[in-house]
């Protein structure tokens, strides 16, 4: 290396070594390898040379920016163990503090409920059914005595997607599904807990939010069954002193229809008001049919639970949108026991 060469990577070092932290380093470096540095106005002499000197010149060059590279990238390494030294010195761990213990997980209340009902069912005698949350509108509506101009449609602001797909505004499909399936004769009880999505948004209700819907068909399947079957799954929920009531309503997937309320005590030795809590009915007659089941020799029952629904009131939640928010403390109170 020639003896200007060698100021010049001396230089650099010099410089590289005045730099205190990554900024001032970059900043050093670019003085002597950036476009305006004096390296690249030596390489720029490479044009004007004779072609037999070129190759050689170009060697020299390519050595010296090495050596003034390697300059800045060994401070580089220092300024990185320096500060590394700093944090080591700053976040020193006192190995003789007692260790934490396994941090454990919570159950979240939309599953607990899910498990709950489930649980309760399958003792029953129910399967549960899943079934695909892009359905398409013949299931979703058609084949559940909801025509195109039905208005029933009005009622459920649907998500819809086009080629006649839609997000599931209920888990009805897969009822629906079960009836139309070849491998599925009935007598049958099933549930279909899932998601479904509505264009809500407010305290009570969202766009998208859980239900577990129930069918049973047989031969002898009487309106006393369902009203035996949802007292029984109250007083499962809420204890053997809840009341449960059932008022006419109109669905046009049953005939007749039903609403239930429910009231039980809170522990405060006064019971709630009655609250409205789900629907249900008896399968109507054209619901039979348009899946492929004579009503003359089927007889059936099916309702749906809203899971966040019950989720509210079983344990006190004021707004359905906490069950989507990731709050931990808020998670942390349905921990398994």
């Amino acid at each position: 290396m020639e003896e200007s060469d060698e100021k010049l990577v001396a230089a650099a070092k010099d410089e590289a070594q005045k730099a205190q932290d990554g900024p001032a380093l970059e900043k050093a470096k670019a003085l002597f390898l950036g476009k305006k540095g004096p390296l690249t106005a030596e390489f720029s002499k490479i044009r004007d040379l004779p072609v037999s000197e070129k190759k050689a010149y170009g060697q020299r060059m390519n050595v010296l920016k090495d050596a003034i590279a390697q300059a800045f990238d060994q401070r580089q390494r220092e300024l990185e163990g320096q500060q590394l030294a700093r944090r080591l010195a700053k976040e020193k761990v006192d190995i003789t503090l007692p260790a934490h213990g396994p941090i454990r997980g919570s159950a979240h209340p939309f599953y607990k409920i899910v498990d709950l009902l489930t649980r309760f069912f399958v003792g029953y005698g129910y399967t549960v059914k899943d079934g695909p949350e892009v359905e398409s509108d013949y299931f979703n509506f058609e084949c559940l005595n909801i025509p195109k101009d039905h208005p029933a449609r009005d009622m459920q602001d649907s998500f819809f997607i086009g080629d006649g797909l839609l997000l599931r505004s209920h888990t009805s499909p897969v009822q629906a599904r079960t009836m139309q399936d070849k491998n599925e004769k009935p007598p049958f009880k099933i549930i279909c807990p899932g998601k479904v999505y509505r264009r809500d948004n407010d305290a009570t209700h969202s766009h998208q939010f859980g239900q577990i819907e129930g069918l049973v068909v047989g031969k002898d399947v009487t309106l006393a069954n369902l009203t035996k079957t949802l007292t029984d799954m109250f007083k499962y929920l809420f204890g053997p002193k809840a009341e449960v009531r059932f008022r006419p309503s109109f669905f046009p997937f049953t005939e007749p229809s039903i609403e239930c309320d429910v009231s039980w005590d809170e522990g405060n030795g006064k019971p709630r008001e009655w609250l409205e809590v789900l629907g249900a009915g008896m399968v109507n007659p054209n619901v039979f049919r348009l899946n492929g089941l004579d009503p003359d020799q089927w007889q059936g029952f099916a309702f749906g639970i809203g899971i966040e629904r019950m989720a509210m009131l079983l344990y006190g939640i004021d707004d359905i949108h906490r069950f989507y928010q990731d709050d931990v403390p808020f998670l942390k109170q349905f921990s398994k026991e």
